[in-house]
């Protein structure tokens, strides 16, 4: 088959890599309905992340079910499943405590920008829909896998309620993702960070009330600003650099709750500073399974569209363009069909 493979920083390939196949009884193979390019693809794209050996690339799959291992019980061959970029047996403790990123057997997806799949612990990972579902819910779905859930994951973090007021750092396809989920959970005030027409004018869609330009200190002045000087009940941190990161924590109130999901790079938190903000900080990978039937049947029933944050479509075989978009801003989320 032939799949994704990160060579080095900017180089993407599409080649022959290993066929998908069952490894251990608890595994399925699905094929790629569809797949796309995450954020975090970026880091290691833009050499942020090392690439020490050409590996293949992707986390985010939804698909139809080829094959099942002899302890898979929960799918089938032939079902549309969805599934979540770290997989889970959906059992042990932390999986039972709500935390499946947590899962003591615990496997982070990294072979989804290919034709087929094969997903570890699927008994625990995978959903499968009722019915096939037409192909306009496949970028909603898909979308559920990772940036979805993510986004949703943020606000739950970050403790969103109804009439409170949110806000949300970064504007890519999690930030973008946020927002729908800070409207979904009742926030009476949105307010997106975003500094590029494109998004902000997505933000607006999904439920953004007010738009902040400014970054930095600025940004939380802004803010500041906006709040009577006091903060945001909520923030939401996209980005996971060390700038998104301080302007989140300054950007709430004091007994506000900070929720980051940005995968860190160069973050440090100063811990005498947080101690005297007053502020709750908790974040982490996106327990997505946690979410998954839920947002899969507000996505079925047209509640939330977060496939709208694909304003790119590719074949699998052009995954190179798509890389190549996202990371000049061209497109903010890639969407790729085999």
């Amino acid at each position: 088959m032939r799949g994704a493979v990160i060579h080095a920083p900017g180089d993407v390939r599409f080649e022959t890599v290993d066929d998908a196949k069952i490894l251990k009884p608890t595994d399925a193979v699905i094929r790629t309905a569809v797949t796309c390019v995450c954020g975090s693809d970026l880091w290691p794209y833009r050499g942020a992340e090392p690439t020490e050996r050409a590996h293949p690339m992707g986390h985010e799959y939804v698909g139809f079910v080829e094959e099942v291992g002899s302890e898979v019980t929960a799918v089938k061959p032939g079902q549309f499943v969805v599934g979540s970029f770290a997989t889970s047996d959906n059992t042990c403790a932390n999986c039972r405590n709500g935390f499946q990123s947590s899962c003591l057997n615990r496997e982070f997806m990294s072979t989804c920008q290919a034709e087929y799949v094969r997903i570890p612990n699927a008994q625990g990972t995978l959903v499968a829909t009722e019915e096939i579902p037409g192909e306009e819910f496949w970028p909603g779905l898909l979308a559920v896998s990772d940036v979805m859930g993510t986004g949703w994951w943020a606000a739950d973090a970050a403790e969103v309620k109804p009439g409170s007021t949110a806000v949300v750092v970064g504007d890519g396809a999690v930030g973008l993702c946020a927002v729908i989920a800070a409207r979904e959970m009742g926030a009476e005030r949105i307010i997106a960070m975003s500094r590029h027409e494109s998004r902000q004018k997505l933000a607006r869609e999904f439920g953004a009330t007010d738009l902040v330009t400014e970054r930095g200190e600025e940004g939380v002045a802004r803010i500041k600003e906006m709040t009577g000087g006091i903060g945001a009940d909520s923030v939401l941190e996209c980005v996971g650099t060390a700038q998104a990161m301080q302007q989140a924590l300054r950007s709430a109130r004091p007994g506000g709750n900070v929720g980051f999901v940005g995968v860190p790079h160069g973050v440090a938190v100063d811990g005498q500073e947080l101690f005297f903000s007053h502020v709750a900080l908790r974040g982490g990978p996106a327990p997505v399974r946690r979410y998954l039937p839920g947002l899969i049947d507000r996505v079925l029933t047209g509640g939330i569209e977060p496939g709208r944050v694909f304003d790119l479509t590719l074949p699998l075989d052009q995954v190179a363009e798509g890389y190549k978009a996202m990371d000049e801003r061209r497109a903010i989320k890639t969407l790729l069909k085999p």
